[in-house]
């Protein structure tokens, strides 16, 4: 019988290599385990969202389960972290599936994130394989300040209309029989109340007519009336505050300027540098929603105010789709069709054209804050017009406000000028000039 010699050595070697794929099995299973959704969410807030959502394909495909479609393909997560940090690299090595990757999406390459650890990358991923929540409806918002509160409130209303309803009939009641028992009494004494009354009474046409001095006074009082009311129309006129028009597309800066704090000079960059502070094109909306193709709302839902307007996350994901239709976006292949429609925004503030008004001048060089004149633009739904832009209102403002002189040294000759001419230390824009006719009329 023939002896086997390297038995016992392969069976060393083939337990090591067991003993070793499972201690591998296990990392793997703990680094899952281990693994945060809550800090993956972030991460892919910070870095991700811009190209890719979970549910829908963007600029990169839909991420949602993204581990186990790679399995499918026999791709392991030390494929995913080479991908992720070093995308362009997994490209030019000749993977299959990265060329496939890269071709199907325009022959863009992801960006490289080399700066996330594997740690990052699979919270990531525990983040893309959690339970899609589903976000609370608007039948299910509860209901805070009203209910039984508001019911209540009524009630009470109604009792104290009711009590004083209950006492102007009591007070009738005894002016009736007050006035009943003044007529007995005369009755009694033998005065004809009636006929006396009958022989005094004079037409009360009469009675103004024949007092001169009540029919000046009142002629006085009539064309000074009138003369109050025709200024007071006249003063209105050109003047649109509170003008609160409806947009085509709602815009809410609310959302936008409030919730997610976009700066304002990001959509009005004109304002910078120009007179007017500019109608932002529909590129700039889209750079951004190009991958918020829906509005989510705040996790906890619509409040009530917004729900009793109609402001629901459905509202505002059908205005999404408005600006779709209006720069010809296709969502479904994510590309441009070419197809555009204008849209015909609604001027809200408008100046006459006597009047020069320089944003930049304004924004850049005074650092004038855009709610100074627009209100607390951050917290409108729709947006109208705060101020009346009067002349006399933009006077009190140059009288009343101090220049910002610190770091600029075009104003320190004329600081030290201007401070010994009047005395002071702040200098007021009217001090510089701000209230001759020139500057603002042509």
């Amino acid at each position: 019988m023939k002896k086997v010699l390297y038995r016992n050595q392969l069976s060393k070697f083939l337990g090591v290599n067991l003993i070793a794929a499972m201690l591998f099995s296990v990392s793997l299973f703990s680094q899952s385990e281990n693994a945060d959704p809550a800090k993956g969410k972030q991460i892919f807030n910070q870095n991700c969202a811009s190209c890719h959502s979970l549910d829908r394909k963007g600029t990169g495909p839909a991420l949602r389960n993204v581990e186990s479609r790679l399995e499918e393909e026999g791709l392991d997560r030390e494929w995913i972290y080479a991908w992720v940090k070093n995308s362009s690299g997994v490209i030019k090595s000749g993977d299959s599936y990265a060329n496939k990757i890269f071709a199907e999406y325009n022959n863009t390459a992801m960006t490289a994130f080399p700066t996330l650890s594997n740690e990052d990358i699979d919270n990531i991923l525990a983040y893309t394989s959690a339970v899609e929540e589903k976000p609370a409806s608007a039948a299910s918002v509860p209901v805070t300040g009203g209910g039984e509160a508001g019911s209540n409130s009524g009630v009470s209303n109604e009792i104290i209309l009711g009590a004083l309803a209950l006492v102007f009939a009591l007070l009738v009641a005894m002016l009736f029989m007050v006035n009943k028992t003044l007529r007995n009494i005369a009755k009694a004494n033998g005065i004809d109340v009636e006929r006396e009354r009958a022989e005094k009474r004079i037409p009360i046409w009469k009675a103004f007519v024949q007092n001169q001095f009540l029919v000046l006074v009142s002629v006085v009082f009539l064309l000074l009336t009138s003369a109050y009311f025709v200024y007071g129309y006249f003063m209105q006129v050109g003047i649109d505050q509170g003008y609160e028009p409806v947009q085509p597309i709602h815009f809410s800066h609310k959302v936008h300027a409030g919730d997610n704090k976009v700066d304002c000079k990001y959509c009005h960059s004109s304002a910078r540098v120009s007179k007017t502070s500019g109608i932002p094109s529909l590129n700039i909306c889209m750079n951004c929603h190009k991958s918020i193709y829906e509005y989510k709302g705040n996790p906890e839902g619509p409040s009530q105010s917004d729900i009793e307007n109609g402001y629901t996350n459905e509202f505002y994901t059908k205005e999404i789709k408005k600006l779709y239709a209006a720069v010809g976006w296709d969502e479904e292949n994510q590309k441009y069709t070419g197809e555009s429609k204008p849209v015909e925004w609604v001027r809200i503030h408008n100046l006459p054209d006597f009047v020069y008004f320089n944003h930049s001048q304004h924004v850049s060089v005074a650092g004038v804050e855009c709610q100074t004149c627009h209100g607390p633009i951050e917290e409108m739904e729709v947006v109208s017009q705060h101020a009346p832009l009067t002349m006399g209102w933009c006077i009190n403002c140059h009288r009343e406000t101090n220049v910002k002189m610190e770091g600029n040294a075009y104003y320190d000759k004329i600081h030290e000028e201007l401070s010994k001419k009047y005395g002071v230390e702040k200098l007021t824009a009217a001090m510089q000039g701000g209230l001759e006719c020139g500057k603002c009329h042509y």
